[in-house]
């Protein structure tokens, strides 16, 4: 783990400065967005507590930054089926099975949706991200199932990456979750951070980043579930589990938010992301792709209805 202090002296030039424009100046070898995800991971602190990317610095600010050391990764292509919805020369829409992780990480360095597309595109994958994460512009959780969007040209990543950070991207997920609602519909406006003490989880937190969903109860279901629509306004890590269960409708298996306890043999959160849509990247059509629920989540709903 390598560590940096800075002080803010009461004559500094950088008093004012957003804390994650002065830090990249101050660790030129970081980039800007890994600099905000270490603020997101709460590898950042200013005098002692979290902050956020857009922190204005004061006189008198202690900063202390923590790089963890980075694990060395070897990515190998894998002839691994995809169930493709889309693909042209700059997109290509996966419908992801529950169990894939989306890209290398320590644990998971083979069977993933990386190692897939690259055997699939070959060459075709855009470079922005890395080694570790070529294409990838935006993720869903390992047993999360459903769509997702990867990039085969940088130019696409880029105008697509944009669009995620202005939430103009079309994501509509469909869950189980525990728990009958007074209301059919309601809005989840709650920041999320990293956990301050368990890393692997996310919390609710005022001083973490802005997070919406929007919900909608499609059935109420038997043994006190439902069946409820939930769009992405933002998307943060683990949003829709961690804004349903901060209102007591954690999703049914699972086991990081909810209930140890499964009535189901379920493998994590049930979860599907059913609808993707926004304007192509580079043509500017709207384009828009659903998937059907998968078959161990339609098991479920014919017991529970």
């Amino acid at each position: 783990m390598e560590t940096y202090e800075f002080t803010i002296d009461a004559a500094s030039t950088d008093i004012g400065t957003r804390l994650d424009k002065y830090l990249t100046e101050q660790i030129p070898d970081q980039s800007r967005s890994y600099i905000q995800k270490l603020l997101d991971d709460n590898f950042i602190t200013v005098n002692g507590k979290s902050a956020k990317s857009n922190y204005k610095l004061r006189a008198g600010d202690t900063i202390t930054v923590e790089i963890p050391e980075a694990e060395e990764l070897d990515i190998e292509p894998e002839n691994i089926p995809l169930d493709i919805v889309y693909e042209d020369d700059d997109i290509i829409v996966i419908n992801k099975p529950k169990g894939m992780v989306v890209h290398p990480a320590p644990g998971h360095t083979s069977g993933t949706l990386v190692n897939a597309l690259m055997y699939h595109c070959k060459d075709s994958l855009s470079s922005i991200n890395g080694v570790l994460r070529p294409g990838i512009v935006h993720r869903i959780d390992m047993d999360t199932t459903g769509l997702l969007v990867a990039c085969k040209s940088d130019q696409a990543h880029r105008v697509l990456s944009d669009k995620f950070k202005v939430h103009d991207i079309h994501r509509v997920y469909t869950a189980i979750v525990y728990n009958q609602f007074a209301t059919d519909e309601g809005t989840i406006n709650k920041p999320i951070t990293r956990h301050k003490t368990d890393r692997k989880k996310m919390a609710i937190d005022p001083n973490g980043r802005h997070a919406v969903t929007h919900y909608r109860v499609i059935e109420r279901l038997k043994q006190n579930f439902s069946l409820v629509e939930c769009e992405l306004e933002t998307g943060r890590t683990h949003q829709i589990r961690v804004h349903m269960a901060s209102i007591n409708h954690p999703l049914l298996g699972d086991e990081v938010y909810g209930p140890k306890q499964k009535p189901f043999a379920t493998q994590g959160q049930v979860l599907h992301a059913g609808v993707l849509g926004f304007d192509h990247p580079i043509t500017g059509e709207y384009m828009e792709w659903h998937a059907d629920l998968p078959d161990y989540f339609q098991e479920i709903l014919k017991r529970l209805r």
